[in-house]
């Protein structure tokens, strides 16, 4: 329910395996049916580094290739970090097709007021 409107729970611990013999791991994998589209999302313990750009986008381009059907939307991917550079994430990000987005994460859930203050500056800011 904190996700929004339309996410199914597919699991945690994803298991990708590639060359029959390479396991990497989603942490946690969502549907969202009114996008149509997989949701992947990474926790990472650490601030933003520029491989996790690269892990994201290899369990991106496996679902789109692998898991997804014709009737759906490209995957998304998103990586929660403890804190993000803009810098590192402008160039690790620089001219990749792939939906991937970068945020911190935080331990608790703000209320409503903060939410809903948060939420607006971040609007504006995209806005400008």
């Amino acid at each position: 329910m904190e996700l929004g409107k339309g996410f199914m729970y597919v699991g945690k611990q994803v298991r990708i395996t590639l060359d029959n013999n390479t396991h990497y791991y989603v942490d946690l994998v969502f549907y969202n049916k009114m996008l149509r589209s997989y949701v992947l999302i990474d926790l990472k313990m650490t601030d933003m580094r520029p491989e996790y750009v690269g892990q994201m986008n290899m369990y991106i381009n496996y679902y789109n290739n692998e898991v997804r059907d014709e009737f759906d939307n490209e995957t998304i991917g998103i990586i929660l970090c403890k804190g993000k550079k803009d810098i590192t994430l402008e160039y690790a990000l620089g001219g990749m097709n792939n939906n991937i987005f970068a945020s911190n994460y935080t331990y608790y859930m703000p209320n409503k007021e903060e939410l809903i203050d948060e939420v607006e500056r971040t609007l504006k800011e995209v806005n400008n």
